[in-house]
């Protein structure tokens, strides 16, 4: 990655202009068999139709906090690359009442309605399929980002100095992420090409630098693993083998 990438929607954006082609996130969830691979390309489509979501149809912009109540997912992790490319600060596992908008999966819908603002629901089904009833009260992410743009612009430059995301008690700015995110990378062992196997929840900063930005930064791709604990060691090998995994972090 480039020297000067100074927030996370910079490191994606050298990413794709380095080797769109290359994996970037290969998603499993071990208690439903589901494997997910997206290329920077397409995953850095995913992150321009839903920035595009967030500053157009929910009116989000930079300042706004929003509460992300979603597990270690792939769209977890487009989600993260789309606030931060708007500017919105991500309180991942937030209080949905001091927020500004709410994204949630179908087991914190509840919790989700304390926001008074925008709420977005993702089913996390196979394939990004949507709920077969909309939960009342929700966009239903599934059914709205698809007709979104491909390209994304800002409103607004956004600040790197700026509150870009909080996790466990901790806040950081767009650069301060950035320089941890480097600082993991080279702790983990990672390099340009890198596979690093994650079976870390998005619950903590360890999780979400294993599981997505470390990986970025270094130029290389992450193995999300969801629901590890119900692979065998002889499956986890078979994975590791198959994936061509370089790393681990479980």
């Amino acid at each position: 990655m480039n020297a000067s990438d100074r927030t996370p929607a910079d490191l994606l954006r050298s990413a794709l202009a380095a080797d769109p082609a290359r994996p970037l996130v290969t998603f499993y969830d071990d208690a439903t068999g589901e494997r997910v691979e997206l290329s920077v390309a397409t995953f850095a489509n995913w992150v321009a139709k839903t920035a595009n979501l967030l500053q157009g149809d929910l009116a989000a912009a930079p300042g706004d906090r929003l509460a992300l109540l979603l597990p270690a997912h792939w769209q977890s992790a487009v989600w993260l690359l789309a606030a931060s490319s708007v500017g919105v600060t991500v309180e991942v596992g937030g209080d949905p009442a001091d927020a500004d908008l709410v994204v949630s999966g179908p087991d914190t819908l509840e919790a989700a309605r304390a926001c008074s603002g925008e709420r977005v629901a993702l089913a996390l089904r196979p394939l990004g399929g949507r709920f077969p009833q909309p939960p009342a009260g929700f966009a239903d992410y599934a059914v709205e980002v698809p007709g979104q743009g491909d390209r994304f612009a800002p409103y607004a430059p956004v600040d790197p100095d700026a509150p870009a995301l909080a996790v466990g008690g901790l806040e950081l700015t767009g650069v301060q992420l950035v320089g941890r995110a480097r600082a993991d990378a080279a702790e983990l062992g990672l390099a340009p090409g890198s596979r690093l196997l994650s079976g870390r929840a998005y619950d903590s900063w360890d999780g979400l630098s294993a599981g997505l930005f470390a990986p970025l930064v270094a130029g290389g791709s992450v193995v999300l693993c969801r629901n590890l604990g119900e692979l065998s060691q002889e499956g986890l090998d078979k994975r590791v083998e198959s994936e061509r995994v370089t790393n681990t972090a479980v």
